[in-house]
Formats: C-alpha cells, sequence, structure tokens
C-alpha cells in the first residue's frame, strides 16, 4: 500500500517520518536484501508514514575529517523509495563538501538518481575550519536545484542550542521548508525554540517551516550513550524515568516518554497559539532496534491527525503582525 498524500501536503498536516539505519559502507548483499525487506515491510504496516527519512553516518576526528561509516545512502534511500511507495528524504553532511561546486554537483547527481528531497546538515563543532559551505549557502544552492523537479530541502534543528530560532529563521528565508530535530526527551527543550522560531517568522512576514520532532526507543544504558553521542540532549530527571526500573521494560517506558512529549509540546503550541506546524520523526537508532522503532512508529501513526484533517491555524487579535499563509 502506498501513501497518496503528496509531500507538500503531508508537511502542512502532522507528517510522520520513519528514519531507519543505513546499512554500514561493507555489507553482504544478501544481508543488504534482508534489511531492504524488512524496512519495505515495515513501511507498508504503516499507511500513515510520509517519508522515510534516511540519514549519513558519519563520525569525525579531531581536524574535522571525515570517517563514513555508511556507504553512499542515496542508493540505499532510491532503494528504499521504489520498493516502499513513500518518498525518500536524503541527508548529506555538506561541510564536508568540496566548497560550494561540491554541492552543486552532489544536488545535480542526487536529483538525477530520482531522488527529490534532502536534509543539509552542517558540521559537529563550529571552532573547525570545514571545506564545504554553510547550511545556508548549501540550502540556497540546492534548493532550486530540488525545486526543478518538484522536491524541496530541509535542515536540522537542535531545541536546546542557544540562538536556534535565528539559525531557523535563516535557513527558512533560503528555502529550508522543513526541520527534523535532534532527538528529544523534553518538551522544555522543545517548546521555547518554537515559540521564538514563530515570532521570528511573525516578524519577517514568512510562513515557518514544519518541524518534525524526533523520537526513538531506547532499550539499555548503551543506547543513552548512543543518543548523546548523536547529539541529543538528555536530562537526568529524563534519564531515570527511562532507565530505572525493570529493565525489560526501558523500551516501554522510553515510548511513553517521546508520546508524552509529543502530547505536551503539540498540546503547548496550541495554548500558545504558535503557529509552527509540527510533525513527527521516529529513529531506529541502532539495526537492532527495528520491532521496537516499528511499535513506536504505529503509536505516532495511531495518533497523529488523519491524512485528510488540516491544520487549523490558531489567529487572534493579539497575534499580530498577520503572517501571509503560502
Amino acid at each position: 500500500m502506498t501513501n497518496s498524500r503528496p509531500f507538500e501536503e503531508a508537511l502542512a498536516a502532522e507528517p510522520l517520518f520513519f528514519e531507519p539505519v543505513p546499512p554500514p559502507s561493507r555489507i553482504q548483499v544478501h544481508r543488504l536484501e534482508e534489511r531492504l525487506a524488512a524496512l519495505v515491510r515495515l513501511v507498508r504496516e504503516v499507511p500513515r508514514v510520509d517519508a522515510i527519512d534516511v540519514p549519513e553516518l558519519v563520525d569525525e576526528n579531531h581536524e574535522g575529517k571525515p570517517h563514513y561509516r555508511s556507504a553512499d545512502v542515496r542508493a540505499f534511500a532510491r532503494a528504499l523509495e521504489e520498493r516502499s511507495g513513500r518518498p525518500a528524504v536524503v541527508n548529506k553532511v555538506v561541510a564536508y563538501l568540496a566548497a560550494e561546486h561540491g554541492v552543486d554537483r552532489w544536488a545535480e547527481e542526487t536529483v538525477g538518481l530520482g531522488l527529490r528531497y534532502a536534509v543539509l546538515v552542517g558540521g559537529a563543532s563550529r571552532y573547525i575550519p570545514y571545506p564545504g559551505p554553510s547550511v545556508v549557502d548549501a540550502d540556497r544552492v540546492c534548493r532550486p536545484i530540488f525545486r526543478r523537479v518538484g522536491g524541496a530541502v530541509g535542515n536540522i534543528a537542535i531545541p536546546p542550542r542557544t540562538g536556534e530560532a535565528h539559525r531557523m529563521l535563516s535557513k527558512t528565508r533560503v528555502g529550508a521548508t522543513f526541520f527534523t530535530t535532534q532527538i528529544v526527551f523534553d518538551s522544555e527543550q522543545v517548546l521555547p525554540m518554537l515559540r521564538q522560531y514563530d515570532l521570528l517568522c511573525r516578524q519577517a512576514a514568512l510562513p515557518p517551516a514544519t518541524v518534525l520532532l524526533s523520537f526513538a526507543p531506547i532499550a539499555d544504558e548503551d543506547d543513552i550513550e548512543f543518543v548523546r553521542w548523536l547529539g541529543a540532549d538528555l536530562s537526568d530527571a529524563a534519564e531515570r524515568a527511562i532507565l530505572e526500573g525493570d529493565d525489560a521494560e526501558t523500551v516501554r517506558r522510553s515510548e511513553e516518554r517521546a508520546l508524552e512529549v509529543w502530547s505536551a509540546v503539540r498540546e503547548g503550541v496550541a495554548r500558545e497559539q504558535v503557529e509552527v506546524p509540527l510533525g513527527v520523526n521516529v529513529e531506529q537508532v541502532s539495526a537492532r532496534h527495528l520491532e521496537p522503532a516499528g511499535h513506536l512508529l504505529h503509536e505516532f501513526a495511531r495518533r497523529l491527525s488523519s491524512a485528510n484533517r488540516p491544520v487549523p491555524a490558531a489567529v487572534g487579535p493579539e497575534r499580530s503582525p498577520d503572517r501571509p499563509r503560502p
């Protein structure tokens, strides 16, 4: 079964993405086929899934030099798109590309492979002079290339980072239409960012991009350390809520935490009349987490709005300046 909602329509009505683990750079063909088949089965079981968000796994040494743990994810993304009937969103760390022309070549190659959506990502450190462009510059280069084939570009949002809403505004100005966040565990990290981003977009008379909150099932302390390595900001209280208790129930507690955070954010933006469109991105943090990630995906699919229900605008007389609609 395929999803009938166009990508752009989905972004306006609580989209649901699934982010699988891409294959390692060296994987046997039969193992790759097994992984593809399992992922396609999962996505087809959840018709509410709007896109498959394929990350690029890369480590960075102290000099900012990359070591890719995944192969070129574009072939994997294209295979998932063809077999599942869902659009694939391919992630790319643009900081490692050779200046602006490297980004241009990558974007042209990507659309040439039939991929229309991308998330452009920056380097891990602000102190390293990377060879590639900033994310804003990469957005500016890539947007017309992807728009030419009816596609779009998005970026990553990091809720606890100081000044993040201003970064999001800069990226929205040059054409980013959606953001996926780092994995979140607390609504207190997210709501201030959304509130400030909403205000900045109002002041700029600019429609805000959709923000997809990322969640992932956690099974043990190793997972906690891994998501911290990925950049997630996990408070001591959230860690205790997930890990304390019966080890066999850790995944269930992490799922409950994710659903609670989503509900708190959703209720918070409605209460405060924040007009930033929201969505969910469910991550599979490792190959062994396909089943719990699938369960969390099912739970979010059940809780999100139906595919045909529009998200109402909440505009009152105190909410000015009025924002133009896309």
